[in-house]
């Protein structure tokens, strides 16, 4: 079965497993789409606009509480817009209990499972691209972006939000690149950044996931992105491949790597669309009511 957005929001602890998520059995991460064209981002402004953040990394947010989020501020974005008044960015982190979500033209061939009895819940989303799975480990940053106030270019967009992921990579000393007709970012053919928008009247929501310590178990039952004879990789799994790392990432601890990636993601969104970041406290309980 495939789902539309419900209501219903809990949180759980930062560095949960797979088995003990399972029994949320929500979430969500997206895809991306195989465009074509890549160039190098480079993005200046004179002076930096405001982005407001609700950053809730620490948290597994069902994936159909923060899909509701999105639409919600995206509707406020546009009446802002339509009254003539100033409309700044959005950026939530978080990450999501397990799902798979699919894209308005996803196709049901790339599920190796059968639907009526799906291993986590499956979202059929607004976003663009194929079938993918969010889940505990993985930190999904969605930027809710007036293009306006940027570059009204999907593709410059795409490749900003490529930029973000190949520097945090970086951090890691995880040499990352694009790949020529594909969408995210990728250490030789394992894809450990995915991205997956939407736009309306200029306004971009959904965004970008990177692999921080995910269980990858759950990508064997899809082809993720709809993209065969390539994989799916994570900052974990690379770093416990490598021979010449420093001490401090021989061993990592998961929590560990998920604070260093998560401090790193913030810090190059805010380099790559100079952005002023301006933290933003949120209950969850608000949230909640904002939602019901």
């Amino acid at each position: 079965m495939i789902l539309a957005a419900t209501s219903g929001f809990c949180s759980v602890p930062t560095c949960p497993s797979l088995d003990q998520s399972k029994k949320l059995n929500r979430g969500k991460i997206f895809c991306e789409s195989k465009q074509v064209l890549y160039s190098k981002t480079s993005i200046t402004h004179e002076r930096r606009k405001t982005c407001e953040c609700f950053d809730l990394y620490k948290e597994l947010v069902p994936y159909n509480e923060a899909w509701s989020w999105q639409k919600n501020i995206v509707k406020e974005k546009k009446a802002l817009i339509e009254r003539n008044e100033d409309c700044p960015d959005t950026l939530i982190v978080l990450q999501h209990s397990p799902v798979y979500t699919m894209g308005t033209g996803g196709s049901e061939e790339y599920l190796n499972f059968d639907l009526k009895d799906p291993p986590f819940q499956v979202y059929r989303t607004e976003r663009g691209g194929e079938v993918t799975y969010h889940g505990p480990g993985q930190l999904v940053m969605y930027p809710i972006i007036n293009l306006r106030n940027h570059k009204m270019d999907l593709h410059w967009y795409l490749r900003a939000l490529e930029e973000v992921a190949i520097r945090v990579l970086s951090t890691f000393s995880i040499k990352a690149s694009r790949v020529e007709g594909l969408t995210g970012v990728w250490v030789r053919d394992q894809k450990l950044a995915a991205i997956g928008i939407r736009v309306s009247q200029w306004i971009a929501y959904h965004g970008l996931a990177l692999n921080v310590t995910t269980d990858l178990t759950p990508f064997r039952w899809i082809v993720p992105c709809g993209i065969q004879n390539r994989h799916v990789g994570s900052i974990k799994g690379l770093l416990g491949e490598s021979q010449s790392l420093t001490t401090d990432f021989r061993h990592p601890d998961d929590c560990k790597l998920i604070d260093i990636a998560h401090n790193s993601l913030i810090k190059e969104f805010s380099e790559v669309f100079q952005l002023e970041i301006h933290h933003k406290a949120i209950p969850l309980s608000e949230h909640l009511e904002k939602n019901i």
